[in-house]
């Protein structure tokens, strides 16, 4: 079992997004703002959907990898720190998902 966590990826995507170095993927994409970074995470959750449905364990793994990679990215153009959303969640698991998502403001 690997013991790399979001944490460790976290890092990684924050110290290339404010780096100088012209060959990070994670900075050309961090300098061409929130729409193309959430674009990009947007077109990699399609992309794991089909996997799931095709019942595609290895396409899967690969595209959940590189949901959470551009996940990462998109809060950190946003200013929204995984810690953050690390207690949201664990907000939410005070209750039942049922219960969280009825406590929830109507739109």
């Amino acid at each position: 079992m690997t013991k790399f966590t979001l944490d460790d990826l976290d890092a990684i995507v924050a110290a290339r997004a404010k780096s100088d170095d012209e060959k990070s993927y994670t900075r050309k994409l961090v300098n061409r703002g929130v729409a193309k970074c959430a674009q990009k995470l947007g077109e990699e959750a399609v992309e794991a959907a089909i996997a799931a449905v095709q019942e595609d364990r290895e396409e899967l793994t690969a595209e959940a990898a590189d949901v959470l990679y551009h996940l990462l990215v998109v809060l950190n153009v946003s200013n929204v720190s995984l810690n953050d959303v690390m207690a949201e969640l664990g907000r939410r698991t005070g209750q039942t998902g049922l219960e969280e998502k009825a406590s929830r403001p109507q739109e």
